[in-house]
């Protein structure tokens, strides 16, 4: 089994089409991520953000093309892919009859890099009592512990699918912090999805617009606000795709 080397895209993703029926969810999509930044992937719900991040985790098999994470297929190698993954995504379902210590113990048996120390200073950040019941918690309490979750064995890449939509502005905030503390681990790799444009701008390095399962443009955010008179990502999307992030696709 093949690993990735220091000079090897974290994510590779070439030509990539994938269809529900007659609808196309993503048109030839290619993309490389190199290791060490943050990639701000961003569309208006429905874009097919969520579709291509499925690819890359190794839920969904792509009728044509290739993906490939540390160099591996995660069809084919998923448990070599995903034990360097964070993962934390809108639904952000866990178990709501255990209790906070109770899943960090659990979650903690599955991740030999495991960082009890790095695991005790989120939870008291983001304010988590130990003994609460997980169904007890907030939305924006359960986002946070999800978070920890991801976050505790230090993953080699950390990908966050529309993880602070429909949270409060300071969950969004805790959430936009822990980001900016896992790229500060040197070599690390963040991809972020999230049609909140202002938050992507804010920690992305590097910009992807999806519309439609298509590609609209690729470059580091610094490139393509030069590019665009120094406006806005939000003005950016507006002019590239014709309406705001927020709006949902037809």
């Amino acid at each position: 089994m093949r690993g990735s080397t220091v000079d090897e895209p974290v994510i590779s993703v070439t030509d990539l089409t994938r269809r529900f029926g007659a609808r196309t969810a993503l048109a030839s999509v290619s993309l490389s991520m190199p290791r060490g930044a943050v990639y701000g992937l961003v569309g208006a719900n429905g874009a097919g953000k969520t579709t291509l991040i499925k690819h890359i985790l190794g839920l969904l098999r792509a009728d044509s093309g290739s993906v490939r994470v540390f160099g591996l297929d995660p069809v084919a190698d998923p448990v070599a892919v995903l034990s360097r993954i964070g993962y934390l995504s809108e639904e952000n379902d866990v178990p709501g009859w255990m209790r906070v210590h109770e899943l960090i113990r659990y979650s903690r048996a599955f991740y030999p890099g495991w960082d009890d120390a790095y695991a005790e200073e989120l939870r008291e950040t983001f304010t988590l009592e130990p003994t609460a019941k997980i169904k007890t918690l907030s939305k924006g309490q359960r986002a946070r512990l999800g978070l920890l979750i991801a976050l505790a064995y230090r993953p080699e890449l950390l990908v966050l699918d529309e993880p602070s939509s429909g949270l409060d502005p300071i969950v969004r905030r805790d959430i936009l912090g822990a980001v900016m503390r896992t790229i500060a681990d040197a070599g690390r790799t963040v991809l972020f999805s999230s049609h909140l444009l202002d938050e992507v701008e804010q920690v992305a390095d590097h910009v992807t617009m999806i519309n439609h399962g298509t590609i609209v443009l690729s470059a580091p955010l610094a490139a393509i606000r030069k590019s665009h008179d120094d406006a806005s990502l939000a003005e950016i999307f507006v002019t590239r795709v014709g309406t705001t992030a927020s709006a949902p696709d037809a």
